[in-house]
């Protein structure tokens, strides 16, 4: 299995930052041109090379490049956490009993994600929006409460925020964009019941939501990587 990292790594690669908006990235191109850009957020305490290493193994085809976009959160001081400062899309209050975080962040980074969005729009028209954790929750906040439709949108070992708590007015339907998600069965962090109410909100809007569990922690393994990688070609093709 492989297992996202929860510390921060110095930034060594290509960074960009858009003209009009302050979050930074990791890029990489699969090929010349793309024409689709992937969005990927990481979790809380890791940063946009939490899952660069991923990139060959998802085998995107020559015929389909891809600009893999990797931004890392803005660092902030996390309540569950005694406070401490690290890279978070928003203050996360508490997990049990239930997962509480801070709506003024939460609205903060889907702000920040369709900025960034649009600006990649300009080279690379199609998008595909998701992540891991943290990520995976602002990637659904986005999916719901925005005009950025996404060709898709992917969610690990990750949960719905409370659209209505976090002051987000959801996006009326119709929902066209497939979601790919997927949790662990022995999740310690977020318990794989948030992932099927999560699954079912979104089923009840008419999504369509590939839904899979499997036999791990708070990470991603590689029967994980294989289905995605299946789901992610058939939207490169469509």
């Amino acid at each position: 299995m492989w297992a996202g990292s929860k510390s921060a790594t110095p930034d060594t690669g290509y960074h960009g930052q858009m003209p009009t908006h302050p979050l930074e990235y990791l890029q990489v191109d699969t090929g010349p041109e793309p024409r689709t850009a992937i969005l990927w957020l990481h979790g809380l305490g890791a940063d946009g090379h939490d899952f660069e290493p991923l990139v060959p193994m998802l085998r995107i085809p020559k015929a389909h490049p891809v600009r893999f976009v990797f931004p890392h959160a803005p660092v902030r001081p996390v309540t569950l956490n005694g406070g401490m400062a690290m890279r978070a899309w928003y203050d996360l209050l508490s997990l049990a009993p239930r997962v509480e975080e801070s709506g003024a962040d939460l609205r903060d980074s889907v702000a920040a994600i369709v900025a960034l969005a649009e600006g990649l729009r300009e080279t690379s028209p199609r998008l595909i929006l998701g992540g891991f954790s943290q990520g995976g929750a602002v990637a659904l906040a986005t999916l719901l409460s925005t005009e950025l439709k996404p060709a898709g949108v992917f969610a690990l070992s990750t949960y719905l925020p409370d659209l209505e708590a976090a002051g987000l007015t959801r996006r009326p339907g119709p929902h066209p964009t497939p979601v790919f998600q997927a949790h662990g069965l022995s999740d310690p962090i977020i318990p794989v019941a948030a992932a099927r109410k999560a699954t079912h909100a979104l089923q009840s809007l008419g999504i369509d939501v590939q839904s899979h569990e499997y036999p791990m922690a708070h990470q991603v393994c590689e029967e994980e990587i294989g289905d995605f990688t299946n789901w992610l070609h058939a939207r490169l093709s469509e």
